[in-house]
């Protein structure tokens, strides 16, 4: 005993003094005092958390509700304090359920609902508060309509942290424009400092909740993001937890709770992608670990198994005896898988035996014993003096299928031996060969030692392991019924094996309705809407699974045009929508982006790790029922081995496309600067040439597209009369076909339009529009009849620049 505690037990009575003193605390009352392990840890920061909590709740909120989020965020000077005001148009919250949902901690909690959603705890908004009458002293003031309502709910109020409830200050209805939504207002002491991760957030929110729109107006700045689509997110479902990521505490609370009687039963109803034959493999791979399974052993001749029954069963006539026998022997045969069988099987034949119809003799249960027992004996050669060469025979093969070449004859048909030694049942063995594989392991590991202690030889890890897994596939399942739920419950080591079998299945990944994610084609659209660049890629995953967990992760590109060039790439990190703008540094994320090798793909990375340079964005998301954060703030993903692979894999499915396209620019600039080069060279050599022949200039427009092999567009034109023939003529001196949008703007009305082309009147003009497909080394020719004082602009697309060359 320590000095203290003897200390304590001298004085009479401390223990009930520090009993007295003991009580429990309410989850209001512990954040009060830790209000840092939610985020709000400084002014600066608390400010940018409170934005983040309401913004969250109120794109949750018009979600599900399905309406289209429109966001309003306003922040205001007040004296020495920071009002923050929050308004959205969802659905509204009724006048019972507002004051809990606003001041009163975990109410409204997620946290068991296996679906994706940006909060869970039911903490966040509440958080907010407590925080905001922490430091300013004020009350929250929300209000809130319903759709349909005259008038809209009005209160003040403050979370009474000892007991975790809301203490309403102010309680009326008023007047609001608003059809529909709600309004947060926040008083509490905070600072602008965190500005810039402020407009990150807003901006990075815009980027993965294309359709939202959201406005914010801080004292300074005022913007506003309109929405890039229509669309929602998808909906989720709940789903049930999946077999391969559960934890014996919850099986044992799941056993006792279930209406299930059985195991098959309990397993089917309880888990996500457990069917009849799912559940079978399960309770098989539970029987294995629970009962263990029984060796098999050859078929001696019918002869020997037929003498054996004979001498067991006396006082019976010959004929029913012979049926019988030959009963058994039929049954032994049918059951063999490779010629082997096991105890169970034995027993299972004699049953049989014994039940047919056409025996008018009865085969009682002390003869039906004696027959398992003396066919049995045969099989195995336990009590003859055959049975050590019969079990040698067996283990011999068995091992000598299992070691490698290298190892000597000798030395494996000792380590054979001893190990047959085993399955000899002494006066408390066990007859049926009966073993869990740990008990085949430790079987092993005897005889292995034996044999290296004695032969001089070595037997490793993995020759043991070779010989285990050869007599494990030799041993059968056993038939025997598991126990039932209500047992197993009580049953802390059965649980434990039925977990191991759970995972040890083979099971169908969870399903990805409990998912959201955003979509290729949606991160491309938030990804425009937010930045200006010129080139955009995005990936997303297949689903996969972490824990019992579905999740999918999503990745998006966006490069050049208006993007800043030096330093950093700009890093977005997402988890279930929402963005993570505090500990870049510890997310798994991060880590995973500076551990690519970006040169691979044509950008900049000083030292060759770290996050790229360049005028550069990569966005990630990781949508999951579950996202493993690294602390209760939520602000960075945890190291999870399954994670961090699939955040790769779209990084690099993103980053290909980006590899292609620079690569192609390059090329294209090459291309651009030989062009210009040539376009310098070719006139002044056509002069020479002139020069020295005495002859009229040559005429390259045609020239240039052919050395480069360009896309020549061309317009000729033919006057007769008061009208002129216009042609646009495509040649194409690429090696591949090409497809350009060729349009000829006309100041007249243009008539006799070949077939093919569009005519489009618009103020006065006249769009004659084509898109011919021009196989490499052919032509396509447009032409239309217009009057001869006509005016033309001819303006072609979709074949590169550098690729194009143009004469009108």
């Amino acid at each position: 005993m320590t000095s203290f505690q003897s200390t304590l037990g001298e004085e009479e009575g401390i223990a009930e003094e520090l009993a007295e003193s003991q009580r429990a605390i309410s989850i209001a009352e512990f954040f009060e005092k830790n209000k840092q392990m939610l985020g709000f840890n400084s002014g600066a920061r608390g400010l940018v958390t409170a934005v983040k909590e309401a913004v969250d709740n109120a794109l949750d909120a018009a979600e599900e509700a399905k309406i289209l989020p429109d966001i309003y965020v306003e922040i205001q000077e007040e004296g020495d304090y920071y009002r923050l005001i929050v308004e959205d148009n969802g659905p509204g919250i009724t006048k019972d359920s507002l004051p809990k949902v606003f001041g009163k901690l975990l109410y409204g909690s997620r946290f068991h609902a296996r679906e994706q959603s940006r909060g869970q705890q039911g903490i966040g908004i509440s958080a907010a508060v407590l925080y905001s009458q922490l430091t300013s002293g004020k009350p929250a003031k929300i209000t809130s309509r319903t759709e349909g309502s005259a008038e809209a709910n009005y209160y003040e109020l403050i979370i009474d942290t000892d007991q975790n409830e809301p203490e309403i200050r102010a309680e009326k209805t008023t007047s609001w424009d608003r059809p529909h939504g709600t309004r947060i207002e926040l008083e509490m002491e905070a600072n602008m400092r965190a500005r810039q991760q402020l407009h990150d957030y807003i901006r990075h929110t815009a980027v993965v909740n294309p359709h939202a729109r959201i406005e914010l107006k801080e004292p300074t700045e005022h913007f506003k993001f309109e929405r890039a689509t229509d669309e929602l997110p998808k909906e989720t479902e709940e789903i049930r937890p999946h077999p391969h990521g559960v934890e014996l505490g919850n099986v044992l609370k799941m056993l006792k709770a279930t209406d299930s009687h059985s195991v098959s039963g309990f397993v089917q109803s309880e888990f996500t992608r457990v069917g009849r034959k799912t559940a079978d493999n399960i309770v098989d791979a539970f029987r294995d670990r629970y009962y263990g399974r029984e060796m098999t052993w050859t078929l001696p001749d019918d002869d020997e198994l037929t003498s054996a029954i004979d001498d067991a069963v006396n006082n019976k006539p010959a004929d029913a005896k012979a049926a019988f026998a030959e009963g058994v022997v039929d049954g032994l045969s049918t059951l063999a898988t490779d010629g082997r069988v096991a105890h169970h099987q034995v027993i299972q034949a004699v049953e049989t035996a014994a039940s047919a119809d056409d025996l008018d003799t009865t085969f009682g249960e002390t003869v039906r014993e004696n027959v398992v027992d003396a066919v049995w004996r045969t099989i195995t050669g336990y009590g003859h003096e055959e049975s050590d060469d019969r079990l040698r025979d067996v283990i011999r093969a068995h091992a000598d299928a299992a070691t490698s070449v290298q190892k000597d004859d000798a030395v494996v048909v000792a380590f054979a031996d001893r190990l047959a030694a085993k399955f000899v049942p002494g006066e408390d063995g066990d007859v049926r060969n009966r073993l869990t594989r740990d008990d085949l392991r430790d079987y092993v590991d005897r005889a292995a030692d034996m044999t290296e202690e004695r032969e001089e030889a070595t037997f490793g890890d993995t020759a043991r392991e070779n010989v285990v897994d050869e007599i494990w596939d030799a041993m059968v399942t056993v038939p025997d019924d598991p126990p039932n739920v209500r047992d197993l419950s009580d049953d802390r080591d059965g649980t434990s094996d039925l977990v191991a079998a759970m995972r040890e299945t083979d099971i169908m990944a969870p399903p990805t309705s409990c998912l959201s994610p955003i979509t290729a084609d949606l991160i491309d659209a938030g990804l425009r809407k937010v930045f200006d660049a010129e080139f955009y890629s995005s990936a997303t995953r297949d689903a996969e699974v972490h824990a019992g967990d579905p999740f999918i992760v999503e990745a998006g590109i966006a490069y050049g045009g208006d993007l800043q060039a030096e330093g950093q790439a700009d890093l977005l990190r997402f988890a279930n929508r929402v963005p993570l703008v505090y500990k870049r540094g510890g997310c798994a994320i991060t880590d995973v982006v500076k551990g690519i090798g970006w040169r691979n793909y044509n950008l900049d990375q000083p030292g060759g790790s770290g996050v790229p340079h360049g005028p550069v964005v990569i966005m990630v998301h990781v949508a999951s029922t579950n996202v493993p954060f690294t602390s209760e703030s939520k602000d960075a993903v945890a190291s999870v081995e399954e994670i961090e692979a699939e955040i790769e894999l779209a990084i690099r499915e993103a980053a290909r496309e980006l590899k292609s396209y620079l690569k192609k620019q390059r090329s294209m600039r090459k291309r651009q600067k030989k062009q210009d080069v040539l376009a310098t060279i070719l006139p002044q050599m056509a002069e020479k040439v002139a020069h020295v022949t005495g002859r009229e200039t040559p005429n390259i427009d045609d020239a240039m597209a052919r050395i480069m092999n360009n896309v020549l567009v061309e317009r000729e034109t033919e006057e007769n009369g008061d009208m002129q023939t216009v042609k646009v003529v495509v040649e194409n001196h690429s090696n591949t076909n090409e497809s350009p949008d060729v349009t000829d703007i006309v100041d007249a009305e243009p008539t006799n339009v070949s077939d093919g082309a569009t005519v489009v009147e618009m103020d006065g003009e006249w769009f004659v529009k084509w898109n011919p497909e021009v196989k490499s080394g052919d032509e396509a020719v447009l032409e239309y009849t217009v009057s001869a004082d006509a005016s033309f602009d001819l303006s072609v697309s979709q074949v590169e620049a550098p690729k194009l060359t143009v004469n009108q």
